[in-house]
Parts: structure tokens; sequence; C-alpha cells
């Protein structure tokens, strides 16, 4: 059935979810590092979909399923509650679309997938303003309250920002009611940390960690394209990203990663 099944549940189906499992027991990614972020998570995409549409069966397809979800049985690896405090579970989410209530949903799966009550740290980079328009705290506050939410309902630990510069790390700390415990730093936009930012991380004891990713990890473009190339015939214009969410477990002892993986989450536009 294959391709043809995969492509008759995606017709029939309002969201997709896509679960990329532990990306380290992929034999396959290793061979193409160094990748960029972007390249990275294209590829995964393609394997998943790829692998997942060859094991649909007819019994499968016969099936209407709203909530679609893609996953490769074998990928996915659930953490050892006995394990559990030995390991720091960390996300960054990015958002494609403007729902903030999309935070809610992406910290559920990945909890679920991870098998785990909590997230220890989620990072959040917003969806990209539009062309001319400078990021705000007025962009950044219904973001920033749904994660709130989450703190206090005990589903994250702590949570943290991407790309602010000092003025706006201080314009958040000073009005959120539970505070940022890191700043990502995108090394691309400068190659030394800005002495204010620096200052002002130090003096509220904020974490500034760096990073590598492009403003817009995924873009609704290349995710079609992406889906095209994996089911192909399908109507793949029709599905728009809402959500990106990289998570990695460390061993805290030893600084060592045990598994790293993406969730993503789509909707279909039927107008």
């Amino acid at each position: 059935m294959g391709t043809d099944g995969a492509r008759a549940l995606l017709e029939r189906a309002t969201t997709l979810t896509l679960q990329t499992g532990n990306l380290l027991n992929w034999g396959c990614l290793r061979k193409k590092c160094p990748a960029t972020p972007s390249e990275e998570v294209r590829d995964c995409i393609q394997k998943t979909l790829t692998e997942w549409s060859s094991k649909i069966g007819p019994t499968l397809n016969q099936e209407i399923l709203e909530v679609l979800e893609c996953s490769v049985a074998q990928a996915i690896e659930k953490i050892n509650p006995e394990e559990r405090d030995e390991l720091k579970v960390s996300a960054k989410l990015f958002l494609v679309g403007s729902n903030p209530s999309s935070i809610r949903d992406a910290a559920d799966l990945a909890c679920s997938a991870l098998g785990v009550a909590q997230l220890d740290s989620v990072i959040i980079a917003p969806p990209p303003v539009e062309d001319g328009t400078s990021l705000s705290l007025e962009y950044l506050q219904p973001y920033w309250q749904e994660l709130e939410n989450l703190v206090q309902n005990k589903k994250i630990v702590a949570i943290g920002t991407s790309d602010l510069d000092k003025t706006l790390l201080e314009e958040l700390y000073m009005w959120a009611q539970v505070k940022p415990s890191s700043n990502q730093v995108n090394l691309a936009s400068c190659c030394v940390m800005p002495p204010d930012l620096t200052a002002f991380a130090k003096e509220f004891d904020i974490q500034l960690l760096t990073h590598n990713d492009p403003k817009e990890l995924l873009c609704e473009a290349s995710f079609q394209e992406v889906l095209q190339e994996s089911i192909q015939n399908t109507k793949a214009h029709e599905w728009i990203p809402l959500w990106l969410l990289r998570y990695s477990v460390i061993v805290k002892s030893r600084g060592i990663i045990k598994s790293k993986g993406y969730i993503i989450q789509a909707k279909r536009n039927v107008s």
C-alpha cells in the first residue's frame, strides 16, 4: 500500500503530528554530519515520512483519523522513570503560526513522547515578525504568559528566550511573573556577546547561551516541499506547519546527549 495509503490518510486528516524519535539511533543521519540546522530538520522530516508511509497497510488506510500521528516505532525512546533524576530534558520551541496555545500542545506532546511529567527547560523562538517591524514586549507577552502558566502547572521548570537584545530582555524581565532563566544569542549576528547584555544577564542571573539556528528553522514552503518529495502527488500545499520542537536529553553528571529529536505539528488548511 505504502505511499498511496499515506496520501489517502493525509487527504482525510486535519492535523499531522510528526515525531522523529531519537536521532542518535539513526545511523543514516550521522553520515551527513555536519549539516545546518535547517538541513537536519528537512532530512529528519523526509526520512520519518518515507519510513512511516512505507509501513501503511490497507487496514490503516481505511480508518479516518482527524489527527494523524507520523512516527517510526523503533526510533521512539521513552525515558526510564528510574533514570529521570539523572537526566535534564531541554527543548527549544520554534513557533511558525501565531497561536500562543500551540505552546501547551507542544509541551504536552513532548512530555508524552518522552514519557515524563515535566520538561526541565524550554526556550522559545517566537514567530518571525513582519518585515519592517521590530520584536517588542507587546508581541512577546501572550507567548510568555502561556509559558508562565505551564511553569505554574509544573509542566516546565525553567523558561528562556532567544535573540533578545539587552533592552528587550530587560523589559521582559521587569514585566514577567516568571523570569527568564536564559537567553540565547546567535553567534552569526555577533561574534562577541554585547557588553550591556552580558552585564545585565550577570546582574539578574540569566544564563547567556549561543546558537546557530536561522530565524526560520522550518518555513511553510520548506515543509510543503519536503512533504511533496516524501509522499508524491499529495496535496502538500494544504498543509501548514504550526510549530517545531527540538528536544535533547542530557546525562547531568557527564554532560553527554543521550537523546535528541524533533516533534512537528501541522494543520490542513482546506478553504
